[in-house]
């Protein structure tokens, strides 16, 4: 008689008990509350490892399996190897895709700026580059891209290119309509458009700023605001973005040190990835810092200074996909970033050479670099 459904049997082991290769027939939360592994879960030695780094005493398991004929795995097709190659270059050229979009958007965008103080902003060639790159948006991760090239000098194109990206998704993740996306993603394309009428002398300058000198960039902003106000394709907010990216929520910002009920949402977007984009691109007179210490820098300012419910949003949403992804540690190990703890986003646990490091608990490590992602 054969069976027309498998038998599974399920039991409680031990964790020193457990050996590779069997089957989770429950989810396993941590002591927090967090979701460890989901059911279904194959346990290899890594995953073994993580219970152990999380005191996780029992699990349920699923301790054997009867398989009908109907049910049986069937015999490896070798010629689904090479479909499996073919989805690996397919998923390649996608994110190529992604690389040439985001280019052809810096060159807009830089030509933008080098003639907007003698003419219109090309503002529709502008939108159907950015909504081009946007299209593509699904092989972006503000923590794990990196331009193909960058010129040191060509840092607030970038910046400004990458706070659009990074203004459209935490518009998208933080609930607001889908209209406000894409004037979201103009808020940060050009919340910098200021800088063209600042001196590059001062705008480039490799040291320290006079007080007069801080005081002319500051000025930016209300010069952004100038230049976008016969801006027909754009809204208010986007204009009201250029001008208050630089205000604080307690009021300590600038240029009219207004307090977070008369900042603008966008302005508020665009003041959170600003700041990230601005630490961890390569600029005249400052290197690049490690993307997951900026996000905590950004977790500190959310006390006062910044938005803390779209800081938090911008945080999780970030860091929340990027199991599997190789990293270099603040003491040059390098591993593979096996659990993000949604209490801890910025401090994952990384798997080096076989071993654990709980960056939660190990806080005179941090992740120094992102190698790449799965």
């Amino acid at each position: 008689m054969e069976l027309s459904e498998g038998i599974i049997v399920m039991a409680s082991i031990s964790i020193v008990e457990l050996k590779p290769g069997v089957k989770l027939s429950k989810e396993v939360y941590t002591p927090l509350g967090g979701m460890l592994f989901r059911k279904g879960t194959v346990l290899l030695p890594r995953e073994l490892d993580i219970l152990r780094a999380f005191m996780v005493q029992y699990v349920e398991v699923d301790t054997g399996e009867v398989e009908s004929k109907r049910t049986a795995k069937p015999a490896v097709d070798k010629s689904s190897l090479s479909e499996q190659s073919l989805s690996d270059e397919a998923g390649a050229n996608k994110y190529s895709t992604f690389h040439e979009e985001y280019d052809k958007l810096i060159s807009f965008v830089k030509s933008a700026y080098q003639s907007a103080l003698a003419a219109e902003l090309p503002i529709y060639e502008l939108r159907n580059q950015l909504e081009a790159t946007i299209g593509q948006i699904k092989d972006y991760n503000p923590l794990t891209f990196a331009p193909r090239s960058m010129n040191k000098y060509d840092y607030i194109y970038h910046n400004s290119v990458l706070c659009a990206l990074s203004s459209y998704l935490l518009a998208k993740w933080s609930g607001l309509q889908q209209k406000d996306w894409m004037q979201a993603a103009f808020a940060g394309l050009f919340h910098d458009i200021g800088n063209i009428k600042i001196d590059s002398a001062i705008l480039y300058k490799p040291t320290s700023l006079s007080a007069a000198e801080i005081e002319e960039i500051r000025k930016h902003t209300a010069y952004g605001y100038q230049i976008l106000k016969n801006v027909r394709a754009v809204n208010e907010g986007v204009r009201l973005a250029a001008l208050q990216h630089h205000e604080k929520v307690d009021g300590s910002g600038y240029p009219l040190r207004l307090d977070g009920s008369k900042i603008h949402i966008y302005a508020k977007i665009v003041g959170i990835t600003d700041i990230f984009h601005a630490m961890t691109l390569n600029r005249v007179y400052q290197k690049a810092q490690s993307p997951y210490l900026v996000l905590e820098q950004i977790h500190t300012e959310a006390f006062g200074k910044l938005d803390p419910t779209l800081v938090r949003i911008f945080i999780q949403k970030a860091t929340a996909i990027h199991h599997g992804t190789m990293v270099r540690l603040s003491n040059g190990q390098v591993g593979e970033i096996v659990f993000t703890d949604s209490n801890h986003p910025t401090r994952p646990l990384v798997s080096v050479g076989g071993e654990i490091v709980n960056l939660t608990q190990q806080r005179q490590l941090h992740i120094e670099e992102v190698l790449s992602s799965n």
